[in-house]
């Protein structure tokens, strides 16, 4: 479920730079639309939790994705701008009830083996967007249109979701507890003081995420002058280093801690943003974005695995993930829009550059309260 949502997710993204061109946007241009597709995400969000305690996981994920990779197609096609912002804000929707479905079932299979998964979930979701970034650079640099190139991967999400999803386990009516889906709540979840701490941190760290997904690429063509094929290695490279991370970052985590995994990854991540944004040359800035990646990759998980066993039973851990999704999500959404609205204030260089203290704020308030008593 995390590659085949991060396919089409990671497809959607390396196409910015081109729906940028296409339709002759500004800066600002482009964040307003990546603000609609992060308020409808973030809508959808909020009723996601309930859905899934009511529904389960399984029977959620079944239909959307169904529905993500036409959504993509559109996105090739659209003839204006108007048309642009409606299907990116149905693309919204969808993905955000996705991404709280399948962090909700990963959530399920931790809570009944009781052991790490939550970062090789997040691993597979890494491996799809630096597939999904190569595939989208080289079809570009064959002089493939991006409507035929977001075809092309809507056909491979579409199949494997296809086959996918005859494997997504349906529980009994007896068997909800032990399934990844999970069961409607016998009584209304509160909002935990753990959720909306841990939701905050997680807000700021996904910021970064974001303007790196959202603005890396436009930052290397743009200000570094590199051709649309190299720009997108900003995300490339980036999600490597993820990939590396997250699929070493669950047996980190269970050997040495999540708190000291969570301040060595800041380190690392303070220290390739700082590179990746800096750098005048774009291999350079390429490299810098990977050991952020890397640093990163382990935080997201390490939280939703905290605020998942935190909760009593399946069906309280799908509201508290799906209402710490919209916490989480709120930074990766929300901030390349903002990011683009300050760029043309101030310039993008300049408000990339600001993300590098940021994180630095967020990790160190994280490492010395947050996690200090686990």
């Amino acid at each position: 479920m995390f590659f085949l949502n991060g396919l089409v997710c990671a497809a959607y993204i390396v196409s910015l730079p081109a729906l940028k061109s296409a339709h002759g946007l500004s800066d600002s241009g482009i964040g307003l639309v990546s603000l609609v597709f992060a308020l409808s995400a973030l809508v959808a969000m909020q009723a996601a939790g309930r859905l899934v305690s009511a529904v389960g996981s399984g029977a959620v994920l079944r239909r959307s994705l169904l529905t993500m990779p036409p959504l993509l197609v559109a996105l090739g096609f659209v003839p204006g701008f108007g048309w642009l912002l409606a299907v990116v804000t149905v693309f919204g929707l969808v993905h955000g009830t996705t991404d709280a479905a399948m962090n909700a079932h990963a959530v399920g299979v931790e809570r009944r083996t009781d052991r790490r998964v939550l970062g090789s979930c997040h691993a597979a979701w890494s491996v799809s967007a630096v597939a999904a970034s190569l595939a989208m650079g080289a079809m570009a640099a064959a002089a493939m249109d991006l409507p035929a190139r977001c075809a092309v991967v809507a056909v491979v999400a579409l199949t494997g979701g296809l086959f996918a999803m005859r494997h997504l386990r349906q529980p009994r009516p007896d068997d909800r507890e032990r399934a990844p889906d999970v069961a409607p709540p016998r009584r209304r979840v509160r909002w935990s003081r753990n959720t909306v701490l841990l939701g905050l941190t997680a807000a700021v760290l996904m910021v970064c995420e974001g303007g790196v997904l959202g603005w890396g690429g436009v930052l290397l063509h743009d200000a570094r002058g590199a051709s649309l094929t190299l720009s997108a290695g900003a995300l490339t490279g980036y999600a490597l280093g993820q990939t590396v991370g997250r699929t070493l970052g669950d047996a980190a985590a269970t050997r040495w801690g999540a708190r000291s995994v969570f301040a060595i990854g800041g380190a690392l991540g303070i220290a390739g943003l700082a590179v990746g944004i800096g750098a005048s040359e774009p291999l350079a800035a390429i490299g810098g974005f990977a050991v952020g990646g890397l640093g990163l990759s382990v935080q997201l998980p390490l939280l939703f695995s905290e605020v998942g066993r935190a909760a009593s039973d399946d069906a309280s851990a799908a509201v508290a993930v799906a209402r710490f999704t919209s916490f989480a999500y709120m930074g990766i959404l929300l901030g390349p829009g903002l990011i683009g609205t300050m760029a043309d204030m101030i310039g993008l260089v300049s408000t990339m550059s600001a993300l590098v203290p940021l994180l630095t704020i967020a990790t160190a308030v994280t490492v010395g309260f947050s996690l200090r008593r686990r």
